[in-house]
């Protein structure tokens, strides 16, 4: 745990007192985390359709998922430094009408090209809530009462990965694709006008960081120069590729595949949020009687098994309901396990940079997953190569993870 001085202590209190109650904290925290999801999720069941109505190829469409997640990965770098420098309400707020904007773009575009602009727009400001909502936890928290906070972020936020790809589908269906990006609006707005109702500033003036190149580029470089945090960033966003090449891939993984219909994205991103909440809610409840390191490792034994299991299933049976759903479920339950305690562990090597380390965090997460996001089309082939796919991935993120604690072990003996 970091030392704090006895104003940002009073701070917190004031904040907590003045604020949210924890459960309700924890609620829009979760829905700012959302954007992201749904942002991609709601938009899956319509790629076939869009590329239908503006004359372009699924690979055309398929680079307007990943212009948006590039810009989402690069502005994650941005979001954390400038809520340092200006305090968390703000951005968050700013963000989104800039995302509610993109998002009317989007539904008016008539071309692939005008679809890419503003989907990159969209990324760039989709991920403030997520980065700033992990800052806003570590201002007020500390400990297992933050790991608790974090579960409970998680556990809500299971409601879209579910939620998303079923009203995207049913959207699809009813309006058209256009139709999303309305609804994404709608969201955006009624998010909006919640942060500014509610969500308080948990950032004093006197705990902000400069914003100058200079010295952002110093604390950049310090932040992504330590071992430890780095290994634990790349290691927990390479565990999450080998489960969002399934998300990236969902319309072909269902719909050809499993034969399915855009209506039944529920069979994948029902398991998936179940997992995620029943990780989530192990996460929370080992909180401060198993140390971060065992939740960590209990999680990741949990992937590498689900993702074995899975490579077997695939290589000795074609594709069928339910079994080919299963092992992604136990993946999920896994990964949300060890999610909270890692993400923690490596913004407490960064007690007077929180923000600034959450958004180098979210960076490699993000930067990691945009490039399986380009990469996907190559292994959706078939279900095995997808179920290869995760497995290799998974096995690096454990071989990381160990590296990680062997360096974090040298790092307490040299400071002994």
């Amino acid at each position: 745990m970091s030392t704090i001085s006895v104003s940002e202590l009073n701070h917190k209190v004031q904040t907590r007192s003045a604020g949210l109650k924890f459960g309700s904290l924890a609620f829009i925290l979760a829905m700012l985390s959302m954007m992201g999801p749904f942002s991609i999720d709601t938009y899956l069941p319509s790629l076939p359709s869009i590329s239908r109505s503006l004359g372009a190829s699924p690979s055309q469409v398929q680079q307007t998922v990943t212009a948006f997640l590039i810009l989402f990965a690069f502005m994650s770098l941005w979001h954390g430094a400038v809520s340092d420098a200006y305090g968390r309400r703000r951005l968050v707020i700013v963000s989104l009408g800039i995302f509610a904007a993109a998002s009317v773009g989007c539904a008016l575009a008539g071309s692939v090209e005008v679809l890419l602009f503003f989907r990159a727009l969209q990324g760039a400001t989709a991920g403030a809530g997520m980065i700033v909502g992990r800052a806003v936890v570590r201002d007020l928290y500390e400990g297992a009462e933050a790991q608790k906070l974090m579960s409970h972020v998680a556990t809500i936020f299971t409601i879209a990965p579910v939620l998303a790809p079923v009203v995207g589908g049913w959207l699809q269906v009813w309006f058209g694709w256009r139709a999303v990006f309305v609804f994404l609006l709608i969201f955006a707005l009624l998010l909006m006008f919640s942060s500014w109702r509610a969500l308080p500033e948990t950032l004093p003036r006197g705990k902000r960081q400069r914003l100058e190149p200079a010295f952002l580029l110093r604390s950049y470089g310090k932040v992504l120069s330590t071992g430890p945090f780095v290994l634990s960033s790349i290691s927990l966003g390479i565990c999450n590729a080998g489960f969002f090449i399934y998300i990236m891939s969902a319309p072909r993984f269902l719909m050809t595949h499993l034969g399915l219909r855009e209506t039944d994205f529920l069979w994948l991103f029902g398991p998936i949020a179940i997992g995620m909440m029943m990780g989530a809610h192990i996460s929370g409840r080992v909180a401060g009687k198993i140390s971060g390191n065992r939740t960590v490792l209990a999680g990741y034994c949990i992937m590498a098994a689900a993702a074995a299991g899975n490579a077997g299933l695939n290589l000795l049976l074609p594709p069928m309901l339910p079994w080919t759903i299963v092992p992604l479920f136990v993946f999920v339950v896994g990964m949300t396990t060890a999610m909270p305690s890692l993400t923690l562990m490596g913004l407490d090597l960064f007690p007077l940079q929180k923000g600034l380390a959450a958004s180098c965090q979210g960076f490699i997460m993000l930067g990691l997953n945009s490039l399986v996001a380009a990469l996907v089309p190559l292994i959706w082939g078939t279900a095995l190569s997808l179920a290869v796919t995760c497995l290799s991935l998974t096995s690096v993120g454990l071989l990381m993870l160990l590296l990680y604690f062997g360096t974090m072990k040298k790092r307490v003996t040299a400071s002994v």
